[in-house]
């Protein structure tokens, strides 16, 4: 199966990879900059797939991460992989965006049984969630997607870079204190997944939280 993992909870992101070739990563990329999404992601895509040698006609499915993310920036990613499904005529899901971290811990070194990934979500919060390790050491959600203050966390070893931004309130692991999800780690996962015969989810981003932007109320009455 060939899959077209995107994301864009945090940077722009996406990778193609395989469970039946002989290198399971074809291509990947992801930026640095948390604020152009727009701008690189169809470009980036293109590009993925000509160092590929594919077409879009080529890949089985479509992941795209659901977040949790800011609007903006997850809505990038969640209409084009909703927009290249409809297009190719392929099947579309969704995952959890947290979950790509939450596989890079599993397969480290460094793994703690039960530990929470959490990434920034501005105004001094962060999207959290909390995992175990099965025999598999495939991450199981345990709770979550919450967000919240960071020293509201549970006492527990913390990966991702919303730990490193709240260093001094969580137990933040130095090694992931950085890290970001990337649609590499996203599409394995989903692999992972599909392999075991589990369902992933649809396309519904994960916002959890109320838009910015509100309807206008009816103008008062002027005296």
């Amino acid at each position: 199966m060939l899959i077209l993992a995107i994301d864009t909870s945090a940077v722009a992101s996406a990778a193609l990879v395989s469970d039946d070739a002989p290198e399971s990563v074809l291509a990947s990329f992801a930026t640095e900059d948390t604020r152009t999404h727009a701008e690189v992601l169809a470009p980036g895509i293109d590009a993925l797939l000509a160092e590929a040698g594919v077409s879009g006609h080529d890949v089985d499915a479509i992941v795209t991460g659901v977040g949790p993310g800011p609007f903006t920036g997850l809505r990038s990613g969640i209409v084009t992989a909703r927009t290249l499904a409809f297009v190719w005529d392929k099947p579309l899901h969704g995952v959890m965006s947290l979950d790509a971290i939450a596989l890079e811990v599993a397969e480290s070194t460094e793994s703690a049984a039960e530990f929470i990934v959490a990434t920034d979500a501005r105004r001094k919060e962060v999207y959290w969630a909390r995992y175990t390790l099965s025999d598999a050491q495939l991450p199981h959600l345990a709770d979550g997607p919450h967000v919240g203050f960071a020293a509201d966390l549970p006492d527990l070893p913390v990966y991702g870079a919303g730990a490193g931004i709240y260093s001094d309130v969580v137990k933040a692991v130095a090694e992931f204190s950085t890290r970001q999800p990337e649609a590499l780690s996203l599409g394995q996962f989903a692999l992972a997944r599909l392999a075991a015969g589990e369902q992933l989810l649809d396309s519904t981003p994960l916002y959890l939280r109320e838009s910015d932007a509100q309807v206008p109320g009816p103008r008062k009455r002027a005296l």
